[in-house]
Protein backbone atom coordinates (compact mmCIF):
# COMPACT_ATOMS: atom_id res chain seq x y z
CA UNK A 1 0.00 0.00 0.00
CA UNK A 2 1.40 3.33 -0.85
CA UNK A 3 2.70 5.83 2.42
CA UNK A 4 0.47 8.88 2.78
CA UNK A 5 2.61 11.68 1.23
CA UNK A 6 3.65 14.55 3.74
CA UNK A 7 6.71 16.15 2.19
CA UNK A 8 6.81 17.92 -1.49
CA UNK A 9 10.19 18.38 -2.71
CA UNK A 10 10.60 20.99 -5.67
CA UNK A 11 13.12 21.72 -7.94
CA UNK A 12 14.10 25.30 -8.59
CA UNK A 13 14.81 26.19 -12.34
CA UNK A 14 12.26 24.76 -15.12
CA UNK A 15 9.71 23.61 -12.39
CA UNK A 16 9.13 26.71 -9.96
CA UNK A 17 11.02 29.63 -12.15
CA UNK A 18 12.49 30.30 -15.18
CA UNK A 19 15.68 33.15 -14.16
CA UNK A 20 15.59 34.20 -18.12
CA UNK A 21 19.49 33.77 -18.29
CA UNK A 22 20.87 34.98 -15.49
CA UNK A 23 22.63 32.01 -14.13
CA UNK A 24 24.53 31.86 -17.19
CA UNK A 25 24.85 35.22 -17.08
CA UNK A 26 26.30 35.34 -13.97
CA UNK A 27 28.79 32.74 -14.49
CA UNK A 28 29.53 34.55 -17.60
CA UNK A 29 30.40 37.68 -15.44
CA UNK A 30 32.30 35.61 -13.17
CA UNK A 31 35.07 33.99 -15.88
CA UNK A 32 34.86 37.24 -17.29
CA UNK A 33 36.13 39.30 -14.53
CA UNK A 34 38.72 36.66 -13.36
CA UNK A 35 40.05 35.29 -16.18
CA UNK A 36 39.21 37.55 -18.92
CA UNK A 37 37.13 34.97 -20.81
CA UNK A 38 33.33 35.19 -20.70
CA UNK A 39 32.57 31.92 -20.67
CA UNK A 40 29.45 30.26 -21.77
CA UNK A 41 28.20 27.02 -19.56
CA UNK A 42 25.63 26.13 -21.99
CA UNK A 43 28.83 25.36 -24.27
CA UNK A 44 30.10 22.60 -21.93
CA UNK A 45 27.36 21.75 -19.11
CA UNK A 46 23.88 20.09 -19.31
CA UNK A 47 20.01 20.95 -17.80
CA UNK A 48 20.41 20.38 -14.24
CA UNK A 49 23.46 19.92 -13.40
CA UNK A 50 24.79 20.64 -10.04
CA UNK A 51 26.49 24.50 -9.60
CA UNK A 52 30.00 22.76 -8.39
CA UNK A 53 29.58 20.45 -11.79
CA UNK A 54 29.10 23.21 -13.69
CA UNK A 55 31.82 25.61 -12.84
CA UNK A 56 34.49 22.57 -12.77
CA UNK A 57 33.56 21.60 -16.05
CA UNK A 58 33.65 25.12 -17.29
CA UNK A 59 36.81 25.82 -15.54
CA UNK A 60 38.48 23.03 -17.32
CA UNK A 61 36.98 23.39 -20.72
CA UNK A 62 38.05 27.07 -21.05
CA UNK A 63 41.32 27.22 -19.05
CA UNK A 64 42.32 23.65 -19.71
CA UNK A 65 43.10 22.72 -16.06
CA UNK A 66 41.27 21.93 -12.96
CA UNK A 67 40.44 24.91 -10.60
CA UNK A 68 42.75 25.33 -7.44
CA UNK A 69 41.03 25.60 -4.06
CA UNK A 70 41.31 29.04 -3.61
CA UNK A 71 40.95 30.09 -6.78
CA UNK A 72 37.40 27.37 -6.89
CA UNK A 73 36.62 29.80 -3.84
CA UNK A 74 36.41 33.04 -5.64
CA UNK A 75 34.86 31.90 -8.77
CA UNK A 76 32.24 30.80 -6.99
CA UNK A 77 31.80 33.89 -4.20
CA UNK A 78 32.08 36.34 -7.61
CA UNK A 79 29.62 34.11 -9.55
CA UNK A 80 26.77 34.31 -6.41
CA UNK A 81 28.46 38.06 -6.19
CA UNK A 82 26.72 38.70 -9.91
CA UNK A 83 23.62 36.55 -9.24
CA UNK A 84 21.90 39.23 -7.20
CA UNK A 85 22.17 41.49 -10.12
CA UNK A 86 21.65 39.54 -13.03
CA UNK A 87 18.22 37.80 -11.28
CA UNK A 88 17.50 40.79 -10.36
CA UNK A 89 17.65 42.59 -13.99
CA UNK A 90 16.66 39.86 -15.82
CA UNK A 91 13.85 41.05 -18.03
CA UNK A 92 12.41 37.45 -18.84
CA UNK A 93 12.32 36.01 -15.02
CA UNK A 94 9.27 34.77 -14.34
CA UNK A 95 7.22 32.17 -11.98
CA UNK A 96 6.05 29.53 -14.01
CA UNK A 97 2.22 28.84 -14.40
CA UNK A 98 0.00 27.68 -11.35
CA UNK A 99 3.25 27.85 -9.00
CA UNK A 100 1.90 31.14 -6.77
CA UNK A 101 -1.70 29.13 -6.64
CA UNK A 102 -0.12 25.98 -5.42
CA UNK A 103 2.36 26.37 -2.91
CA UNK A 104 0.22 27.88 -0.70
CA UNK A 105 -2.33 25.96 -0.93
CA UNK A 106 -0.08 23.02 -0.36
CA UNK A 107 0.52 24.45 2.95
CA UNK A 108 -3.10 24.95 3.22
CA UNK A 109 -3.46 21.00 3.16
CA UNK A 110 -0.47 20.41 5.83
CA UNK A 111 2.39 18.92 3.43
CA UNK A 112 5.61 19.76 4.24
CA UNK A 113 7.37 22.03 1.10
CA UNK A 114 11.07 21.15 0.47
CA UNK A 115 13.63 22.48 -2.63
CA UNK A 116 15.78 19.89 -4.12
CA UNK A 117 18.29 21.28 -6.78
CA UNK A 118 21.41 21.70 -8.01
CA UNK A 119 21.98 24.94 -6.97
CA UNK A 120 24.44 26.16 -4.16
CA UNK A 121 22.41 26.81 -1.23
CA UNK A 122 22.69 31.12 -1.68
CA UNK A 123 21.92 30.69 -5.68
CA UNK A 124 18.69 28.77 -5.04
CA UNK A 125 17.71 31.79 -2.57
CA UNK A 126 18.67 34.46 -4.92
CA UNK A 127 16.58 32.83 -7.58
CA UNK A 128 13.65 32.32 -4.99
CA UNK A 129 13.75 35.58 -3.69
CA UNK A 130 13.12 37.52 -6.20
CA UNK A 131 9.37 36.40 -6.70
CA UNK A 132 9.19 35.85 -2.67
CA UNK A 133 9.01 31.79 -3.21
CA UNK A 134 11.19 31.72 -0.19
CA UNK A 135 8.57 31.58 2.48
CA UNK A 136 7.65 28.41 1.43
CA UNK A 137 10.11 26.39 2.01
CA UNK A 138 11.28 25.74 5.16
CA UNK A 139 14.69 23.01 4.37
CA UNK A 140 16.22 21.27 1.17
CA UNK A 141 18.77 19.83 -0.88
CA UNK A 142 21.56 21.51 -2.39
CA UNK A 143 24.41 21.23 -5.41
CA UNK A 144 26.23 22.58 -2.34
CA UNK A 145 25.31 19.52 -0.41
CA UNK A 146 26.58 16.99 -2.66
CA UNK A 147 27.01 16.73 -6.42
CA UNK A 148 25.07 13.58 -6.92
CA UNK A 149 21.34 14.55 -7.04
CA UNK A 150 20.63 10.92 -4.84
CA UNK A 151 22.37 12.39 -1.93
CA UNK A 152 21.35 15.59 -1.95
CA UNK A 153 17.73 14.47 -1.95
CA UNK A 154 18.05 11.83 0.79
CA UNK A 155 19.70 15.12 2.22
CA UNK A 156 16.73 17.17 1.89
CA UNK A 157 14.52 14.35 3.36
CA UNK A 158 16.50 14.18 6.46
CA UNK A 159 16.23 17.93 6.46
CA UNK A 160 12.33 17.45 6.43
CA UNK A 161 12.72 14.83 9.52
CA UNK A 162 14.83 17.14 11.36
CA UNK A 163 12.59 20.04 10.83
CA UNK A 164 9.40 18.91 11.60
CA UNK A 165 10.69 16.72 14.73
CA UNK A 166 9.22 13.47 13.18
CA UNK A 167 10.32 10.76 10.76
CA UNK A 168 9.83 11.21 7.14
CA UNK A 169 10.25 7.69 4.69
CA UNK A 170 10.97 8.37 0.75
CA UNK A 171 7.56 6.97 0.59
CA UNK A 172 5.79 9.60 2.62
CA UNK A 173 7.58 12.13 -0.02
CA UNK A 174 7.34 12.82 -3.98
CA UNK A 175 9.99 14.77 -5.86
CA UNK A 176 8.74 17.01 -8.76
CA UNK A 177 11.12 18.79 -11.29
CA UNK A 178 11.32 19.29 -14.92
CA UNK A 179 14.73 17.44 -16.00
CA UNK A 180 15.46 13.59 -15.85
CA UNK A 181 18.31 14.47 -13.64
CA UNK A 182 15.60 14.90 -11.25
CA UNK A 183 13.96 11.72 -12.15
CA UNK A 184 17.34 9.88 -11.19
CA UNK A 185 18.00 11.87 -8.05
CA UNK A 186 14.34 11.34 -6.84
CA UNK A 187 14.73 7.19 -7.30
CA UNK A 188 18.52 7.16 -6.10
CA UNK A 189 16.94 8.47 -3.15
CA UNK A 190 13.50 5.98 -2.85
CA UNK A 191 11.02 8.38 -3.72
CA UNK A 192 8.34 8.85 -6.58
CA UNK A 193 9.26 11.85 -9.21
CA UNK A 194 6.33 13.82 -10.99
CA UNK A 195 8.03 15.04 -14.20
CA UNK A 196 6.66 18.89 -15.48
CA UNK A 197 6.58 19.17 -18.78
CA UNK A 198 7.07 23.21 -18.02
CA UNK A 199 10.28 23.74 -19.92
CA UNK A 200 13.44 22.26 -21.81
CA UNK A 201 11.50 18.41 -22.14
CA UNK A 202 8.75 16.91 -23.36
CA UNK A 203 5.99 14.52 -21.69
CA UNK A 204 7.52 11.68 -23.63
CA UNK A 205 11.03 12.64 -22.95
CA UNK A 206 9.78 12.90 -18.79
CA UNK A 207 8.45 9.47 -19.15
CA UNK A 208 11.28 7.91 -21.09
CA UNK A 209 13.64 8.89 -18.18
CA UNK A 210 11.13 6.89 -15.77
CA UNK A 211 9.04 9.45 -13.93
CA UNK A 212 6.41 7.87 -12.31
CA UNK A 213 4.06 10.74 -13.27
CA UNK A 214 4.27 13.43 -15.75
CA UNK A 215 2.09 16.55 -16.11
CA UNK A 216 2.31 19.60 -18.33
CA UNK A 217 2.08 21.93 -15.38
CA UNK A 218 1.89 22.71 -12.33
CA UNK A 219 -1.45 24.33 -12.93
CA UNK A 220 -2.15 20.37 -13.05
CA UNK A 221 -3.09 18.51 -9.65
CA UNK A 222 -0.25 17.01 -8.50
CA UNK A 223 -0.65 12.83 -8.10
CA UNK A 224 -0.42 13.36 -3.90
Amino acid sequence: MTEARKAILFDIDGTLIISGGAGAASWRLAFEELYGIPADIAEFTDTGMTDPEVGRRTFQAVLKRQPERREFARLLERRLHYLYDTVADSENYRVLDGVEELLPQLIEDGYLLGIVTGNLEAAAHIKLHRARLNRFFSFGGYGSDSTDRGELTKTALSRASLVYGEAITGGQAIVVGDTPHDVDGAHAAGIDCVGVASHHFSRDQLHSAGADFVIGSLTEPLPL
